[in-house]
């Protein structure tokens, strides 16, 4: 049993801290309290969240609409931020994420990963032409 504090336990999830002491509280994570603090169990998490070699969109839901499955065909990095190029369909996305993101989900070229897009504003362009 490995045990971790509600900071862990949100690093591990990729999750705010109050996020997970909320989803405790509810009772939809797995976690007791110990006097004043929140401590989980990293088996009980990666149940909860499916199998371990799962992608890590399986055991969560996302409120964006606009999840995209594709493969990883380049990852550059340079200084804190890396450029990641995924192939979805016959079309190519570009993300820039940070170099710890990319080191942390050890993505690598070959990978299936989910380009999750949340906007508040989509652009619209056409080549100009004769009127």
């Amino acid at each position: 049993m490995q045990l971790m504090s509600a900071d862990e336990a949100a690093s591990f999830l990729h999750l705010n801290v109050k996020r997970v002491q909320a989803l405790a509280r509810a009772g939809r994570l797995p976690g007791r309290r110990v006097g004043r603090r929140w401590l989980f169990d990293r088996q009980d998490l990666e149940r909860a969240l499916g199998a371990a070699d799962a992608p890590p969109a399986a055991g969560m839901d996302l409120s964006a609409r606009n999840q995209l499955q594709g493969r990883v065909l380049s990852v550059s990095m340079d200084g804190v931020m890396a450029e990641v190029r995924v192939a979805i369909g016959d079309q190519e996305l570009v993300s820039i994420i940070t170099r710890r993101s990319v080191e942390r989900m050890g993505i690598r070229v070959g990978d299936a990963v989910f380009a999750v897009i949340k906007s508040t504003e989509i652009m619209i362009g056409k080549e100009s032409g004769p009127r």
